[in-house]
């Protein structure tokens, strides 16, 4: 009885993550993945797949939503079935560890949590239940105490390149040699993203400026950084504002807020995007402002854990995503980086090939 009852707790909770869909928050035009329901129709008798997403869920047309498409795509190919929970902003580790218990006491098998605040869960019912494969998308699980462990895996990303060729782009296309960046929450999640930009603004031209918000100092507080949207208005507003005619984000949901302001600002006021290519689910009157995105392909990675536990070649331990591997990159829907691509290009090249070095920490920023 107990399993059922939390097993239907966990269907409940992915129940609560749809009726949000289509609302004013999310500001798209109904083309984001939270209009389906994958794991209510698909009936494969492949791998069974508990997913746990981030504050946010399906529906921020970014991260979440990235998750969901790797994961409707092993239902496609790998004939998996799956179930769905949704964090709460007032969630802690011990929360988030009941809720990746209670998947894989329903006998789904991995367990993909996704979001980097997961890593202590993980590690602790990792360790509890040797039989079940987890894995945590932006994790540092395998540094924490009493691992790495045989059965769990972090996902991680190189965000820092994706976002040295948004900088390059940024700074090829700022007429006001002023660009600004609104970050979630500083750390290494969201440091890189910064570092990045950073980096590749000044590769094309150091003297250009570059303001920085935070929309919270405090780690615990995914609220404020990333489920934000009107923080995330206000912050770039204030750039545009003050001058700056390009704002790269790197605040999940809370971004939808600098597409807003863009938009708001008018003509020759451009946002970058991030995660995914948030140009195809933007509305279409944002559609024109938004240059590029910084594509951290997430949806590989949880296509990829999916893949290789069903052809049992699964590694567990530390798996990183760059952009020689194609799991971070830039976008070009809208055709706005069309004549600066050979010069983004030109960068991508030289990361590839180690000549270009992108830093991760935004102190270490010359």
């Amino acid at each position: 009885m107990r399993r059922f009852s939390k097993i239907a707790a966990v269907v409940v909770v992915g129940a609560m993550a749809l009726s949000g869909c289509g609302s004013s928050s999310g500001g798209g035009d109904g083309k984001s993945s939270a209009s389906n329901d994958v794991c209510k129709t698909a009936k494969g008798d492949g791998p069974k797949v508990g997913v746990a997403y981030d504050v946010g869920g399906r529906g921020d047309q970014s991260f979440n939503d990235s998750a969901y498409r790797g994961l409707t795509q092993a239902t496609k190919d790998l004939n998996a079935t799956c179930i769905e929970a949704k964090a709460t902003t007032s969630d802690n580790d011990t929360t988030r560890a009941e809720r990746l218990r209670t998947l894989a006491e329903g006998g789904y098998n991995p367990v993909i949590a996704i979001g980097y605040l997961y890593s202590p869960a993980a590690a602790k019912v990792a360790a509890e239940m040797p039989d079940t494969n987890f894995a945590v998308v932006d994790g540092y699980s395998t540094t924490l105490p009493k691992t790495p462990l045989k059965n769990l895996n972090d996902l991680v990303f190189a965000a820092n390149e994706g976002s040295y060729l948004v900088g390059v782009a940024a700074a090829l296309k700022t007429k006001a040699k002023h660009v600004g960046f609104v970050g979630g929450v500083p750390g290494a999640v969201i440091g890189p993203f910064e570092a990045g930009y950073e980096a590749g603004v000044k590769s094309v031209d150091p003297s250009i400026k570059i303001d920085v918000t935070y929309l919270t100092q405090d780690q615990t507080d995914a609220q404020t950084a990333y489920e934000n949207p009107a923080g995330g208005k206000d912050a770039a507003s204030a750039m545009y504002e003050k001058g700056a005619d390009v704002v790269f984000h790197a605040a999940g949901k809370s971004g939808l807020g600098v597409f807003q302001a863009a938009a708001a600002a008018g003509e020759g006021k451009w946002a970058i995007g991030v995660d995914s290519d948030q140009y195809l689910t933007a509305p279409k009157d944002q559609q024109p402002h938004i240059l590029t995105s910084a594509l951290k392909r997430v949806d590989t990675a949880v296509y990829d854990e999916i893949k290789t536990f069903a052809d049992k070649s699964l590694k567990p331990g530390f798996t990183n995503y760059n952009l020689k591997s194609d799991g971070v990159g830039y976008a070009t829907s809208g055709g706005f980086v069309d004549d600066i691509k050979s010069k983004i290009e030109a960068a991508a090249d030289k990361i590839k090939s180690g000549e270009i070095v992108v830093p991760s920490d935004p102190k270490k920023v010359k």
